[in-house]
């Protein structure tokens, strides 16, 4: 029998009521959803992110829900980083005002899982300040990113044209590597410093003087970018480590350029144009995005604009090796974000393409998201970072905004969230407000998967959301609640092969769904389930017995 259009419209609805019902439920709550969790789709990438706002550091899940919570006393100074033993690293910012840049920190700091701080260190002197970005190097050093003062006198003798010195001061842009020790000690074992790898041809009775083309792996104290030469003229905003290269790669923000430098040098070798590995010494090995400032370049040719968290893709991810980055759009006309990955050309691993007198390459960018429809509605000035996952999505921070969002490889929205923490004051917004009014700018958010070694052991359990009065229908979707059977005990949880399940009363049947409500599997009469093929996750057990409602709870496969 054939069936009219609106039979077979008819039919579908009854036949899949739950579903058509369960979709509407849906689209609705992502109209309500002001902060929080806004969209989550079932090929987001399963992980716990982290980010710090005000004196906070959190980790939750794709719910929202908080895995786990670290407080200091200082609010950010900029990075957080969760280590592979379950601590996390972070900088923090003092009160401090010998130095007054934007990112500006002063202390890192280490607190283990439990949130008992282990390691306090205090880089903030009328000499010197941590800002912006620390690294936890795999050797338990840390890497510190600071600036130091050059006076007047000593930019000029270094060939800064005096015309270009409004202020008393300009800042110097310093690498340093820390090996801890006790509570709040530390050796410097290592240090770069900018001013020791400058060009200028300005004047040629002055430091420094040279030809700036044919000086590529120097940077040329002169070039402002249209800048007014302020202390804080370069701005360097994100300090990354390439262990594989042994390379490290300096944001340059107000310069709109990134430099990779060898980090195998000695102190000493770092402070001249020889030796390492790569027999630069520390003068730059690369670098990209304007090539206007070593004088090989146009305006046209900037591709770069204020850009942030600069990073080379891990080994195991999609385009490992090449270099991601957030390039923030500052001073563009219209104003418009957009996340690369580029790829340096290189001669062979870590020694890079440099022809005479042409810019570093490469001249196209690999991929490039930004917001094809309407460029401007992707835009935030300063902040912001871009990730990749395992995978092959990718999490951006749209930082000036406080929003992580997760798009998959088809540039598809798969999770979206609004942080609800006012980062200047640490109020927690209630979910319906309007995020415009929260105030709620982050530095940096970074999804860590589920078998990230810092997990194994550890207790996730789900808790409350940030944001007050929360919303959980995204994760909740199967309309059941929890129930606790003081007669029912399930572990490991999370579990990684052997589910076991100890209960006192026979158990009929164990079913397993994702969190989307898809029935994944069903077993009868069995209290052990091997679930070693499942894909890591988030997924929602429900066992039967014979004494009333079935008990239904939260499940992480490692």
């Amino acid at each position: 029998m054939k069936l009219s259009f609106i039979h077979l419209i008819e039919f579908f609805i009854m036949k899949y009521k739950t579903l058509f019902i369960f979709f509407i439920a849906l689209n609705l709550l992502k109209a309500q959803n002001t902060i929080g969790v806004i969209s989550l789709e079932n090929n987001a990438s399963e992980g716990f992110t982290l980010f710090t706002q005000f004196t906070e550091t959190y980790l939750i899940n794709n719910c929202g829900e908080v895995i786990n919570q670290w407080s200091s006393s200082y609010p950010p100074g900029n990075a957080v980083y969760l280590l592979e033993n379950g601590n996390i690293l972070r900088a923090g910012r003092t009160s401090s005002t010998d130095f007054l840049i934007g990112g500006q920190g002063g202390i890192i700091e280490m607190f283990d899982w439990d949130g008992d701080l282990v390691w306090q260190y205090l880089y903030d002197t009328t000499n010197h300040r941590q800002h912006h970005d620390v690294f936890p190097m795999p050797n338990g050093n840390v890497l510190i990113l600071a600036v130091t003062k050059i006076s007047n006198t000593e930019a000029i003798q270094a060939g800064r044209n005096p015309s270009l010195l409004p202020e008393a001061f300009v800042y110097n842009e310093q690498i340093i590597e820390v090996q801890p020790s006790g509570l709040t000690g530390g050796t410097i074992v290592w240090e770069w410093n900018l001013k020791d790898h400058l060009v200028q041809d300005f004047d040629n009775t002055k430091d420094n003087f040279g030809n700036v083309s044919l000086s590529k792996g120097k940077l040329d104290i002169n070039f402002l970018n249209g800048g007014n030469g302020g202390a804080n003229w370069i701005h360097a905003n994100s300090m990354q480590y390439n262990a594989v290269l042994d390379q490290i790669i300096l944001s340059a923000r107000l310069l709109s350029e990134f430099y990779i430098i060898d980090h195998s040098t000695s102190t000493i070798e770092a402070a001249t144009n020889t030796g390492g590995t790569y027999g630069n010494g520390g003068d730059f090995l690369y670098r990209w995005g304007n090539p206007q400032a070593y004088k090989l370049g146009t305006k046209s040719d900037q591709k770069l604009f204020g850009q942030h968290y600069v990073h080379p893709i891990a080994t195991d991810l999609n385009d490992a090796g090449k270099i991601m980055l957030f390039n923030n759009g500052l001073g563009r006309d219209p104003l418009f974000s957009e996340v690369f990955v580029l790829e340096p050309p290189t001669d062979s691993p870590g020694f890079y393409t440099n022809t005479t007198n042409i810019a570093f390459g490469p001249e196209t960018i690999d991929y490039i998201y930004n917001d094809l429809i309407t460029p401007t509605n992707f835009f935030s000035n300063i902040l912001s970072s871009a990730q990749r996952l395992p995978n092959g999505n990718t999490l951006i921070c749209e930082g000036i905004n406080g929003e992580i969002f997760e798009i998959d490889t088809n540039e598809n929205l798969v999770w979206q969230y609004i942080s609800p923490v006012n980062n200047n004051t640490g109020a927690i917004a209630t979910q319906g407000d309007n995020p415009a009014s929260i105030a709620n700018a982050m530095f940096r958010a970074i999804k860590y998967p589920l078998d990230y070694v810092a997990f194994n052991g550890r207790d996730l359990t789900p808790k409350n959301p940030i944001e007050i009065n929360p919303d959980l229908t995204f994760c909740n979707i199967l309309s059941l609640s929890d129930f606790s059977f003081n007669n029912t005990t399930i572990y490991p949880n999370p579990v990684r092969d052997n589910l076991i399940i100890e209960s006192t009363v026979k158990i009929e049947r164990v079913e397993l769904y994702n969190i989307f409500g898809t029935k994944l599997f069903s077993f009868s009469n069995t209290n052990t389930i091997n679930l070693s093929k499942l894909n890591s996750g988030l997924y929602i057990i429900k066992i039967y017995n014979n004494k009333g409602k079935p008990l239904t709870h939260k499940l992480v496969k490692k």
